[in-house]
């Protein structure tokens, strides 16, 4: 069972994550809830869309540096550094995934993970 803390913290950093995305220029984010999900992979991803591998590579580290500026967090693990189609920032509670537009839509993880509530944020 997770704690309360736990949840707390997993929202609020979903939540820094979202706004550190928009500080950026990104487009389309969205914030979905795992947390009801039965052996969902953690309590949110975050999720957006960018328009140049510039564009990802800027929002990414705008992430980095508003979570530990936040939280004292880094990433456990980073993914897609090299493609640049597809960053993923694993703060094991929170996924933040940072994709080419065409590429967000070809993997569709906002229909894919469906079941979870959806928070589009504008």
């Amino acid at each position: 069972m997770k704690e309360k803390n736990q949840l707390v913290n997993s929202k609020k950093l979903s939540n820094i994550i979202a706004k550190s995305m928009k500080d950026k220029k990104a487009k389309e984010v969205s914030i979905i809830n795992l947390e009801k999900i039965k052996n969902s992979i953690c309590d949110y991803f975050v999720i957006c869309s960018g328009n140049s591998d510039i564009q990802l590579d800027s929002i990414a580290e705008n992430i980095e540096k508003k979570v530990y500026e936040n939280t004292n967090e880094k990433p456990w693990k980073k993914e897609g550094e090299f493609n640049k189609e597809w960053l993923i920032l694993d703060f094991v509670n929170v996924v933040a995934h940072v994709f080419l537009k065409e590429k967000r839509y070809h993997y569709n993880l906002d229909k894919l993970w469906g079941d979870g509530n959806n928070i589009i944020e504008k």
